[in-house]
């Protein structure tokens, strides 16, 4: 079942339920820690907080290897409004 975060909907379908708020897990992770979150709006596949509090979002970047999926971590303002 596809998640979408409260961000995505309010910027492109309003009208459309939610799954979890962005803000609402970074409040609860301590600095300098991510988990892993699936948003298919946006495409991220984890959230992070660094050790100022800002947010980062994981952004698979299409290459993976037998350790995983690579990414590119972005801040929330790059992905939610590039």
């Amino acid at each position: 079942m596809a998640e979408f975060s409260k961000q995505w909907v309010e910027k492109n379908v309003s009208e459309m339920g939610w799954d979890f708020d962005i803000d609402k897990v970074v409040s609860e992770l301590p600095k300098s820690t991510m988990v892993p979150y699936i948003c298919e709006g946006f495409g991220f596949i984890a959230i992070g907080k660094d050790e100022n509090e800002n947010i980062h979002l994981a952004m698979p970047t299409g290459n993976y290897s037998d350790e995983g999926t690579e990414v590119e971590w972005k801040t929330m303002e790059e992905v939610i409004n590039g």
